[in-house]
């Protein structure tokens, strides 16, 4: 299932979804001539999908709460301290509902645990009927992995949230840590807290019951096999979805499972799936220059990251498309692509396939920015450094030999950014190796290994010719 699946066998897979009527082209046809004048995005043209275990009729694009604006425009990446503009979420998250979306993804751990409040203030100000809330048991920590503790947080989302009921609840980020069946029967099974979230959703506090997915597939097959068991059932499943992931995941990362297994698993069993990571934390939008050419000349109207959210949201079973909005433009632009969606053709599925070859072949490090390493606790700024290392592999900027008659000007470009882009106190060279941030990340990057990785490789460009000197006395 996970390797076997070919460009046809994808068709197949996504059934009705991809089949588009002659009358939704010629409408998408005329909204993309009115796009072309960056008018504002058509309202009561969003793509619907229906849950089938509720009825809800939800928006496939999903607001994603974890990237909120912050004041000053700031950037969570380069300010952690900086204030959430609660201004700004309140004007995105009207403008959201007004152009369809309904669907809006939160957690107690998003924002430095000020999501669900700012997202809480934004909502109340519309009618319940109007929206969707989607958030976590975020019990990561040993404190809150008591039962107490965990009923803690069940019961400060719905304060914070200003609601009497969760349409959708998930267990947060299972298959994750060093030892994973360890980790999920100590945040959820030894002190009865999926059995307690059961009965919240008997009582109705619970509409749908779900869980999303990083890391171990085995937990990923287990809960699963509750499901098929009668076990536990399970009203929807979270999985990171894109065109890089659906074959290379596990190519990139070892320790990841392909999209293309993920989502069988719950097509088999009509378990509707939650889309994440669409744009891989915008890697997938910010691809290197030679592949947006090749974007472009196959559809030069469209923007490159709408070619990842049409390929989201084409396959049968996906109810919704999550995608962090920082800004407004980003909820335009997406708005654009889903009121409707064009579902990729066999022909775009096959060229997708070609670039997500092109990307797999840069060899960047599998970071999406969510920022669950951070803080590390000796200040390094871990998505920072792994974002500008990979800018600089996706500008050619990667200084290589020092034959090359571009290196001195790669070697300039990567120093000088560096600097610029992370304070010196804040570098891969204070790094101690200690671990904590590795159990956080959801692609499950040896963070230690690629910091001595990169530390090593800006030594190296410090005294080139040094380095030089080493490998040569290394060859004789």
């Amino acid at each position: 299932m996970r390797k076997d699946i070919n460009r046809r066998s994808f068709l197949k897979l996504l059934g009705g979804g991809a089949v588009a009527s002659s009358a939704l082209l010629a409408a998408c046809k005329q909204e993309k001539e009115n796009k072309d004048g960056r008018g504002e995005p058509p309202k009561g043209k969003m793509t619907m999908r229906v849950n089938p275990n509720t009825g809800d009729k939800v928006s496939l694009l999903g607001y994603g709460m974890m990237r909120l604006p912050m004041e000053g425009g700031a950037d969570m990446k380069d300010n952690q301290d900086a204030p959430i503009d609660q201004e700004m979420v309140n004007r995105q998250v009207d403008y959201a509902i007004e152009h369809g979306v309904n669907y809006f993804d939160t957690s107690p751990a998003y924002c430095r645990g000020l999501s669900e409040k700012a997202t809480g203030i934004a909502l109340s100000r519309h009618k319940r009927s109007e929206y969707f809330i989607a958030t976590k048991m975020s019990n990561f920590s040993p404190e809150s992995q008591s039962r107490q503790g965990s009923i803690d947080i069940f019961e400060n989302s719905l304060k914070e949230l200003q609601v009497d009921y969760i349409d959708y609840l998930l267990l947060h980020a299972i298959g994750g840590g060093n030892d994973a069946l360890e980790t999920f029967n100590t945040r959820f099974m030894d002190n009865g807290i999926l059995d307690w979230l059961v009965e919240q959703k008997k009582k109705g506090r619970i509409r749908n019951l779900g869980f999303s997915y990083h890391g171990d597939v085995s937990i990923y097959d287990m809960l699963l096999k509750w499901h098929d068991e009668g076990r536990y059932h399970w009203d929807f499943v979270q999985i990171e979805l894109n065109y890089l992931d659906w074959n290379y995941a596990d190519e990139i990362n070892p320790r990841n499972t392909d999209a293309v297994y993920l989502y069988g698993e719950l097509q088999k069993r009509g378990i509707p799936a939650v889309i994440m990571e669409p744009l891989l934390g915008g890697r997938l939008a910010n691809v290197p220059d030679p592949i947006v050419e090749k974007m472009k000349a196959k559809r030069h109207e469209d923007s490159v990251a709408s070619w990842a959210f049409r390929f989201a949201g084409t396959p049968t079973g996906v109810l919704t498309v999550l995608s962090g909005m920082t800004y407004m433009e980003h909820l335009q632009e997406n708005l654009w692509t889903y009121s409707p969606l064009e579902p990729i053709s066999e022909e775009e599925n096959g060229f997708l396939m070609e670039i997500a070859k092109d990307i797999y072949d840069l060899k960047t490090i599998p970071c999406n920015e969510c920022n669950y390493c951070m803080p590390c606790p000796y200040g390094i700024n871990i998505p920072a450094i792994f974002s500008h290392y990979n800018k600089c592999i996706k500008e050619g900027n990667m200084p290589r030999h020092l034959e090359d008659s571009e290196y001195a000007r790669q070697r300039r470009a990567f120093l000088i950014g560096y600097d610029r882009s992370v304070p010196r106190l804040r570098q891969a060279n204070h790094c101690i190796g200690c671990g904590q941030c590795v159990e956080h990340c959801p692609q499950r990057i040896d963070i230690p290994k690629e910091m001595r990785k990169i530390d090593e490789f800006v030594e190296s460009m410090k005294d080139p010719m040094q380095t030089l000197k080493k490998a040569q006395e290394a060859i004789e």
